[in-house]
């Protein structure tokens, strides 16, 4: 719980971080990859920040080998409260209230999926199926990338209106979800004291390539996905869905059974289906900037 709640605060602070250093940087993009590392590598607060998610993933390491995913997941998800405060006081980010009320429910929806767990009777898995686990990966990866593209020719449209960053978070989150089933499974290498046999069955395995895959992509992606849109609505949307597709498909692909009982059955069921919802329905674009009102002239008075 400890690890958790650290990771939590390291990883929103990274990515305010990020942000913060971004928005002081020329316009980077995916296509001129080369330009933004140029760019980020120059800045000592985006350097901070990166260092700071960094740290977040050695915390996550030791999440994933104590607490099952679902659970795991939901206590990450917590950190969105912690990021929206530290957008609004250190980026000056508002949010309306329509993605107010969705962060709200989302946070609702993953406190169900904590709720439905059950201390003693969830299980921590340490291994999955390499043909399942890239049966999995594979695809979302793929459709993470075509995604993340086809918001890039769609913002590039002229006369359409600014785009809050749901699809770039969804894209994003897809990726990382990826890589948060191979963080996963690196961390059932590091359960054992032969080190050196242990590193050796690691790079046998998929996890270190997907995670240098996740990490590049993810990195250019999120990059520039974060330096054009709010750091307050394009995180939550991609916690939201590494968590979703953490918890549900690296149930799976891990063999952590779902809750038997009915309740706690509804419960998982019930949150995972809200948090889908919420992230449909939440705004596409931002309001247009309001069109300045010219200013009225007096009527003159007149002598009757």
């Amino acid at each position: 719980m400890a690890a958790a709640l650290l990771a939590n605060l390291l990883y929103s602070t990274g990515f305010v971080l990020e942000k913060r250093a971004l928005t002081a940087m020329p316009s980077v993009s995916v296509r001129n990859p080369a330009r933004l590392l140029r760019n980020v590598l120059g800045s000592p607060l985006w350097i901070g920040g990166s260092l700071a998610l960094a740290a977040g993933f050695g915390a996550q390491l030791a999440v994933y080998r104590t607490l099952p995913i679902a659970a795991a997941q939901g206590i990450f998800v917590s950190g969105l409260v912690l990021l929206l405060l530290l957008s609004s006081v250190l980026l000056g980010e508002r949010t309306s209230g329509r993605e107010r009320y969705a962060v709200a429910a989302i946070l609702v929806a993953l406190l169900m999926v904590v709720l439905s767990l059950k201390e003693g009777s969830d299980t921590v898995s340490h291994s999955a199926p390499v043909p399942l686990v890239l049966t999995v990966c594979l695809p979302s990866l793929a459709a993470g990338v075509w995604l993340y593209g086809n918001a890039e020719r769609r913002s590039r449209h002229r006369h359409r209106l600014p785009t809050t960053g749901v699809e770039y978070g969804v894209a994003v989150g897809l990726l990382y979800g990826v890589s948060s089933l191979a963080i996963k499974g690196v961390s059932s290498y590091l359960t054992t004291d032969d080190l050196g046999s242990a590193v050796g069955q690691l790079f046998r395995s998929p996890y270190p390539y997907l995670l240098l895959f996740t990490g590049a992509f993810g990195l250019v992606m999120s990059q520039a996905a974060l330096q054009r849109c709010r750091a307050s609505l394009i995180v939550p949307v991609c916690t939201t869905v590494t968590s979703l597709f953490t918890a549900v498909l690296g149930t799976l692909a891990f063999g952590e059974a779902l809750p038997h009982e009915p309740v706690r059955l509804a419960l998982r069921i019930g949150g995972t289906a809200l948090a889908v919802s919420v992230l449909l329905a939440m705004p596409k674009h931002d309001a247009p900037p309001a069109t300045p009102q010219p200013p009225t002239t007096p009527k003159e008075l007149t002598s009757g």
